[in-house]
């Protein structure tokens, strides 16, 4: 299992429509083969800083999504509401003991 860690900072005024459009890319990724489960969080100290952990049975499985049509389309609405470019880091757990 991996885990995938989405930054995204959303312009002003637009909260209400970034959480229509991203309620529906993370419903798209739920009924993709390989997604296991997620969460969004809201940074404490800005509003605007969203925080998206998901959890993928492979990165196979998530590179997949990530660039798949129907994600590509789903950004393409999400993105000009964002103030700074999507950060994406994927995570693994540590070989350490």
């Amino acid at each position: 299992m991996i885990r995938v860690l989405i930054e995204r900072h959303i312009a002003e005024t637009l909260e209400t429509a970034y959480e229509d459009r991203a309620r529906k890319v993370l419903q798209q990724a739920v009924s993709t083969p390989g997604f296991i489960s997620g969460e969004t969080l809201v940074d404490s100290h800005d509003p605007n800083h969203r925080i998206t952990l998901a959890n993928w049975r492979s990165e196979l499985d998530w590179d997949r999504w990530f660039h798949s049509p129907e994600r590509q389309e789903l950004m393409a609405e999400l993105t000009p509401m964002m103030d700074r470019d999507e950060v994406i880091t994927v995570l693994q757990q540590s070989a350490m003991p």
